[in-house]
């Protein structure tokens, strides 16, 4: 390595410098093939110029000059004795430092600099408003039901992150996004994310309002697994809400996925009519054009959600932004990086997207399929990392995140890197499993939650169960009554072959079996406050 250290001396007296034009001087790690320039400009004693130049070897500075010697005169001021002498007059009368070359310039413009002002300590990418927000009881976990969120605040809990194959850290792709109004929404329903919702701490009646984005399996497999169990664990008295795109013919919208999903689950759902269903079996689709561009889905409560299309192979993909109080929220789907999502995104929240990053040759070592079937389906299907950061920063969010993504240690840097090339901003992600985002106008937060290993099911609310409002005035809730019992549905020698419940029953815990309900079956809604403890006040208007 060539390392160039000039010196400089304006005036030198009795063997101090008194002057000393530059830059740094380095005396004890200048390798032996460095190149050393000293500039004289006047000196008051000529021999003893002679004499400092003269101390360096031509082989070690590079001075042209007569004098081959590599060791000076014994009358020679020796190199320790000079460069005593200059620090001892820099330090006496200061050093101005050299203007910078070109490549030292360019070295220092070419360092990543913060887009937010910088700081000490404050990193690269954080902005100012990275901070928790006022609902927030502990900074670095969510415990699902310890937090109220505040009345001017949202929360983005990423329940399902996974495209496929799924695995033990993510369910398919699901987000929730509760509004400080009390509204709860599901975008996308992806496989395994019930488990997920319900950890966190949301009653199976409560989990309503889904919207899809398309109809890729990855993404609303679980409607099938939560229709008959949520009809048969309370939602009686409402139905399913679905909202997702039509398709270019009508059996290839969201309602005729729904419909046949219903054909699908026939035999299901006739077993569990033998139980009290009610309207749980109704699902109220609204499907949209998928053509529409910047079109209301949604409009409630002050909640606005609009919806656009997306290029995922095949027509009938959308992407999805929810506007509340001042705050929004994009949920692209899967698809091509697009226009039309950098115009109708622009300037949101908190901006989520898929990503797939160029690897294929790595996936091709790791699960053994050919890399143009990585290359080939990506590139007719997804956004690939590099374009994910092209994609955030147009629509400039004040939060660019990433889901529906493998999230695999080893190639999470290259993701990241991949993003940087164009998004500089604060960049977060959306996986694993219940990586949770609390967002209010002045802050956002990025946490994950703290889940038990079994969770159950929330308490629903009374009012979910037995309408709103409650019959306080008799004080008794009325259960529907099953409309396929089982007399109707199974031939009688297949119950002639149950074994004897007396046979197995303990003789003091033994109970007629229950096989036909009372009509009408009541349920008496103090006693149930009370072995449940809630109080039923909270629930009056």
């Amino acid at each position: 390595m060539l390392t160039l250290v000039q010196v400089g001396i304006g005036k030198i007296r009795n063997g101090v410098a008194c002057a000393i034009r530059t830059a740094t001087v380095v005396t004890n790690f200048i390798p032996r093939a460095s190149l050393i320039q000293i500039n004289v400009a006047s000196w008051s004693n000529h021999y003893l110029a002679a004499q400092i130049a003269s101390s360096f070897s031509r082989s070690e500075i590079g001075m042209a000059t007569d004098d081959n010697r590599k060791t000076p005169p014994q009358n020679d001021l020796g190199r320790r004795d000079m460069l005593k002498g200059a620090f001892a007059g820099a330090a006496a009368v200061g050093i101005v430092a050299a203007e910078p070359t070109s490549a030292q310039a360019q070295a220092r413009d070419a360092m990543p600099k913060s887009p937010y002002g910088g700081g000490p300590s404050t990193g690269l990418q954080f902005p100012p408003y990275y901070k928790p927000t006022p609902s927030v009881r502990s900074r670095n976990n969510y415990f699902p039901g310890s937090e109220t969120l505040g009345p001017d605040e949202m929360r983005i809990s990423f329940v399902g992150s996974c495209p496929f194959p799924p695995r033990r850290d993510q369910a398919g792709t699901c987000i929730m996004v509760e509004l400080g109004n009390g509204d709860r929404f599901f975008f996308d329903f992806g496989p395994g994310c019930v488990k997920n919702i319900l950890a966190m701490g949301v009653s199976v009646p409560e989990i309503n309002d889904i919207f899809i984005t398309h109809l890729h399996v990855d993404h609303y497999h679980d409607l099938s697994y939560l229709l008959p169990f949520s009809a048969w664990a309370g939602r009686w008295k409402m139905p399913l809400r679905v909202t997702g795109p039509s398709g270019r013919t009508p059996d290839l919208g969201t309602k005729a996925m729904v419909a046949s999903m219903k054909q699908m689950l026939k035999w299901h759902l006739e077993a569990f009519d033998a139980c009290p269903i009610g309207d749980g079996y109704e699902v109220e689709v609204n499907e949209f054009d998928w053509k529409d561009e910047n079109g209301i889905c949604y409009d409630k409560n002050g909640v606005t959600i609009r919806h656009w299309r997306r290029s995922h192979v095949k027509d009938g993909a959308s992407a999805y932004r929810l506007d509340w109080n001042g705050l929004s929220f994009v949920w692209t789907g899967d698809g091509r990086p697009d226009d039309l999502t950098a115009k109708y995104a622009k300037g949101v929240d908190v901006f989520v997207t898929e990503t797939q990053p160029d690897l294929a040759r790595i996936n091709q070592l790791k699960y053994g399929l050919p890399e143009f079937l990585f290359n080939y389906t990506v590139d007719i299907h997804h956004t690939l990392t590099y374009a994910t950061g092209y994609l955030i920063k147009q629509v400039n969010p004040r939060c660019g995140m990433v889901t529906h993504l493998a999230f695999d240690n080893d190639t999470l840097n290259e993701t990241s890197a991949d993003v940087r090339a164009h998004w500089d901003g604060l960049f977060l992600y959306g996986a694993p499993d219940v990586v949770v985002v609390n967002v209010t106008k002045d802050a956002i937060w990025h946490r994950e939650a703290a889940l038990p290993g079994f969770s159950g099911q929330a308490l629903p609310k009374p009012t979910l169960l037995f309408g709103d409002p409650l019959p306080i005035a008799t004080g008794m809730g009325v259960v529907p009554q099953p409309r396929l019992p089982r007399e109707q549905q199974q031939e009688q020698l297949t119950r002639d072959l149950e074994i004897d419940p007396h046979k197995y029953y303990p003789p003091d815990v033994y109970r007629e079996p229950l096989t036909k309900l009372p009509n009408p079956q009541l349920v008496d809604l103090r006693e149930m406050a009370k072995v449940m403890n809630i109080d039923l006040a909270k629930f009056v208007k």
